[in-house]
Parts: structure tokens; C-alpha cells; sequence
């Protein structure tokens, strides 16, 4: 059995009376991509704040590494390798692409900040214009540079909340090859959050469908495709 690097069990997550998430369990392997789909509403980005620590869920288990890390804080979290994205970026437009990247690697303690910040942006092919203020990118390296920023520290986890918003075709399949490359290459785990279906069909290697908090299917994406409970509540003619 492959070692798992990731693993959530029965999370549920309750807002009075109302379950947003409701027992949703999933684990995820070093390098694997596992997309997170469901219509508005379903509780995907809750899973994420509930992962990340921006939520504590009401039941259920989050581990790494086998770690159980489900009552830790959101920075003990990313200390541990948990690290995210969020629908709109978190790039500060008046700073230098390098300084950002640098400040977020030392803010993690890392002993060599300024070589981890190398790796990462030429790993993004961001180096070329690292020299630049980030409001000076096009929208596209925007986007990276946010990627950038929370794959500093080589966490084990990367949760990404719809990665693809605002980007042209093109520009979406640049960062779902980035993305491809970097859960083979370093080992990461990857939730994506995405609506892109193209993107999420294309790229994961396994796939969580979401309705109204509760898991309505799991599995390879072909498998996924073709459940017909799938494609009556979510994908429709798409599928």
C-alpha cells in the first residue's frame, strides 16, 4: 500500500444547526492530484478552511504525514507543510517579485530563504522578472507568483481554491502543467478547488464530488465521468 502523505476522516464541519461538510473522508499519496468539484454551495472551500486550520471542524480527523494536525493553528499548520491559495491573490502589487518570495520563505524560519526562493521561482519560470514590482505582471504571472508563494517551505500539502479564475485558455494550461510538474518533482499532494473541468478532468489523478457537504462520488476521473449521479447534479452536458 502506497504511504499516504495526506488523510481526512469523517470531517464535518457545522454552522448552527447546518452541516456545511458532512463526514467527508479522502486521503491523498506524494505527487498525486486530487480535484475537489461541486456545484456553489457544495463546501469545497470549507474543506480547504477546515484543512488549513481557518476553521476547526466539528468532528472528524486531519492528518500529514501521518501527524495528526486537526486542532493545530493555521501558521503551526503551514509550519508543518499544510499551504494554500485562496480564490483571489495574496501578492502585495507595490512589492518586488524576489522580495515577497524571500520575506515568505523566512517568515517560515527557513535557514536558506533567499536559495528557496530561487528554487521556486525558476521552477515557475518566474525568474525573468523577479526584479519587478508585482502589480507590473501580466495577470497570468500573477497567478504563479501567488503558486510561488505558497510552495515556499516544500509543504506536503498544496490546497489550491480555483487557481484558474480570471485566466485565459492559454495562460490556464501553463500553470495546470506548472502543476503537473510540481506534484511529480517534489512530492507534494495537491487539493484542487477548481470549476475549470477541462482543467480538473485533465490533470488529477483522482477526483471528490461534493453535494451539499456530503461525498456524492470519489474516483478515478474517467470513473467520475461517467457516473450518472454525477452528471445529472453537476456535470450535465459537460460530461
Amino acid at each position: 500500500m502506497a504511504k499516504l502523505n495526506f488523510e481526512v476522516q469523517g470531517l464535518v464541519v457545522q454552522y448552527g444547526g447546518v452541516k456545511a461538510v458532512d463526514g467527508v473522508s479522502f486521503s491523498l499519496k506524494p505527487g498525486e492530484i486530487r480535484g475537489l468539484i461541486g456545484p456553489n454551495g457544495a463546501g469545497k472551500s470549507t474543506v480547504i478552511d477546515a484543512i488549513t486550520g481557518r476553521r476547526l471542524p466539528s468532528a472528524g480527523i486531519v492528518r500529514l504525514k501521518g501527524e495528526e494536525v486537526t486542532r493545530l493553528g493555521v501558521f503551526e499548520r503551514r509550519k508543518r507543510g499544510v499551504s494554500r491559495s485562496f480564490q483571489r491573490t495574496s501578492i502585495f502589487a507595490g512589492m518586488r517579485v524576489w522580495d515577497q518570495v524571500e520575506l515568505a520563505a523566512a517568515k517560515l524560519g527557513l535557514a536558506d530563504a533567499a536559495r528557496d526562493a530561487t528554487e521556486v521561482l525558476e521552477e515557475l519560470d518566474l525568474m525573468p522578472v523577479a526584479g519587478l514590482v508585482a502589480g507590473e505582471l501580466g495577470y497570468g504571472e500573477q497567478r504563479r507568483l501567488d503558486l510561488a508563494l505558497a510552495l515556499v517551505g516544500r509543504p506536503g500539502i498544496l490546497l489550491l481554491d480555483e487557481p484558474m479564475a480570471g485566466l485565459t485558455v492559454p495562460e490556464s494550461m501553463e500553470l495546470a502543467s506548472h502543476l503537473k510538474k510540481l506534484a511529480s518533482g517534489r512530492d507534494v499532494s495537491v487539493l484542487l478547488v477548481e470549476h475549470d473541468m477541462e482543467v480538473v478532468f485533465g490533470i488529477s489523478h483522482s477526483i471528490t464530488v461534493l453535494e451539499l457537504g456530503r461525498v456524492l462520488a470519489e474516483g478515478e476521473p474517467d470513473r467520475v465521468r461517467a457516473n450518472p449521479r454525477v452528471r445529472e447534479a453537476y456535470l450535465g452536458s459537460a460530461a
